[in-house]
């Protein structure tokens, strides 16, 4: 049994075939599937879908390259959705420096300090909801120093919310940074592709309690389906890889990283 901790089932991409996916990915063992929401709009479907199916569960928040388009209500509309029953946490939340203002024009007017400090008051009010409403969150981080100031972020609500570090590329020293304060990081595709040897050191160092298996579909496609659209079955090819970096059986990859994911989402809590 699998878990797809990070899937965006909500996309256009999965419209034409959306049976047929999900009957795939039960064949191949992955019988839960999170859709985790990019923008209010995006976090509603994914509640929807997860009404609908029982093997789906919803994820609610704001993209931080999804800031110019956030509006004022974002706190109060996410806390809405995050008392549905089948919401299992926040996010996904936290900073994108990969393409910046200087190097795009987008956001229009905005410099890269200012983008930077609008990320990070949406990262924050989004960490605000997640204590409230008793969830964890999901963390985007990507570009030059989103890794490391995400996590200072983090650290101020210490106690209050747990993390994931969603396709975690960091190195191994960075992950046990980020397991030693209690939260957890999650593996993509990526630790398919012959070029990443820093992912692969890091799944084969960390501690076991320390991660979940994700796609990020449609994106990040394993090894031998990169390039093309990633769907929730190929949780299997990571978890398969991640065996085989950790001198492992597939089933104890399995095993622990359920238990990992029961953990952190706490998929059957009861709320009021």
């Amino acid at each position: 049994m699998l878990t797809d901790t990070h899937a965006h089932l909500d996309y256009p991409e999965f419209q034409p075939d959306f049976a047929e996916v999900l009957g795939r990915a039960v064949a191949a063992g992955v019988t839960r599937m999170i859709s985790i929401g990019t923008s209010i709009e995006s976090s509603r479907r994914a509640v929807a879908l997860a009404e609908s199916d029982s093997r789906i569960f919803a994820v609610v928040g704001v993209h931080p390259s999804s800031v110019a388009e956030a509006g004022e209500n974002v706190t109060a509309e996410l806390a809405q959705l995050a008392r549905h029953p089948r919401v299992v946490a926040i996010g996904e939340a936290g900073l994108d420096y990969y393409r910046l203002p200087s190097q795009t024009g987008e956001p229009a007017g905005m410099t890269d300090t200012e983008y930077k400090a609008a990320q990070e008051q949406l990262f924050r009010q989004q960490l605000e909801v997640a204590a409230g409403a008793g969830l964890n969150l999901v963390v985007h981080q990507r570009g030059v120093g989103a890794l490391r100031e995400s996590l200072d972020i983090v650290q101020d609500y210490g106690g209050r919310v747990r993390v994931v570090f969603h396709c975690f590329g960091g190195s191994l020293e960075e992950a046990r940074m980020i397991t030693g304060l209690g939260h957890l990081v999650s593996f993509t595709g990526i630790v398919t592709f012959k070029n990443a040897p820093v992912v692969h050191a890091c799944v084969a160092g960390i501690r076991a309690e320390g991660f979940m298996v994700e796609t990020d579909c449609p994106y990040l496609a394993p090894v031998p389906h990169r390039g093309k659209r990633c769907e929730p079955s190929y949780t299997r090819l990571v978890a398969e890889r991640i065996a085989a970096l950790r001198a492992t059986t597939l089933e104890e990859v399995a095993a622990r990283t359920t238990e990992n994911a029961d953990g952190f989402f706490r998929f059957y809590r009861g709320k009021g």
